[in-house]
């Protein structure tokens, strides 16, 4: 029987790439994001190659949207293997001038939306022995200067997965955390600053960054060999690591990086 996948933020970056590679596997994947006419282009290019997949339009941060979303794949295809919680945003500015709002929004989105989607999924995954997996961040190992709210919200990601995790240890449940490094891709633009307003313009060049495509390919290698986490660049191997005997060094190195970035909040 052909696996089936979901995938939140499916638009775009990666979630776009992970939903390509996922229908060359083989998996009917369904395309979950808010932006209709970029979740089309992304199944027109999964059409090209042959692939089976469907476009729903999903606001993670209504519970509403993520129930129907669940419930629709599986009046469709009957199943549930793999869902991708990789619908997020980032932000980018110092928490003294930071409007609440903006947290709110981070912990709805990055946090919130994972928890919704899961929730409903999570009685399919567990008949099917299926995978859950949660995009996330070394900023979900350590906090990150000027990212105050998206490192809260990786942070809550990476408990809320680990709890799931151990839960289910009787169960044939795979749940995995997978944590790039600096991707290609419009997270930054969208950014969100103090007021809420979108950062519009990538600090980092993004053509020298990992491409979508390199992560997914990595994301999906974890999933087959069903591990825990995969970090994927040996600089964030090495925060993870040394933070647990070197954290004045790791914060300090972290500082150094953040406070560089070209218009830097601090």
């Amino acid at each position: 029987m052909e696996k089936v996948a979901i995938v939140t933020g499916a638009s775009s970056g990666i979630g776009k790439a992970l939903s390509i590679l996922l229908a060359q596997k083989g998996y009917k994947v369904a395309l979950a994001a808010r932006d209709i006419a970029a979740l089309e282009e992304t199944k027109a290019v999964i059409d090209l190659k042959g692939g089976i997949s469907e476009v729903f339009k999903c606001d993670v941060t209504e519970e509403k949207y993520c129930s129907f979303l669940i419930d629709s794949v599986i009046k469709l295809w009957g199943r549930i293997d793999l869902l991708i919680n990789n619908a997020g945003i980032s932000m980018r500015s110092v928490f003294a001038d930071t409007d609440s709002s903006v947290i709110e929004q981070l912990m709805q989105v990055n946090f919130m939306g994972t928890v919704y989607c899961t929730r409903h999924a999570i009685e399919h995954l567990i008949e099917s022995g299926g995978s859950v997996v949660g995009i996330s961040s070394i900023a979900g190992y350590r906090g990150l200067p000027g990212r105050t709210g998206y490192s809260a919200s990786k942070f809550a990601m990476h408990g809320f997965l680990q709890s799931l995790r151990l839960e289910n240890r009787k169960n044939n449940l795979h749940v995995m955390i997978a944590c790039p490094g600096y991707t290609e891709s419009n997270i930054r633009n969208k950014a969100l600053l103090a007021d809420g307003s979108t950062q519009n313009e990538s600090p980092l060049k993004e053509d020298k960054l990992m491409s979508a495509a390199e992560v997914a390919q990595q994301v999906l290698q974890g999933i087959e060999k069903r591990k825990k986490e995969v970090i994927m660049t040996t600089e964030g191997k090495l925060v993870v690591f040394l933070a647990k005997f070197f954290p004045n060094f790791i914060d300090n190195m972290i500082y150094r990086k953040v406070s560089r970035e070209p218009d830097s909040p601090f």
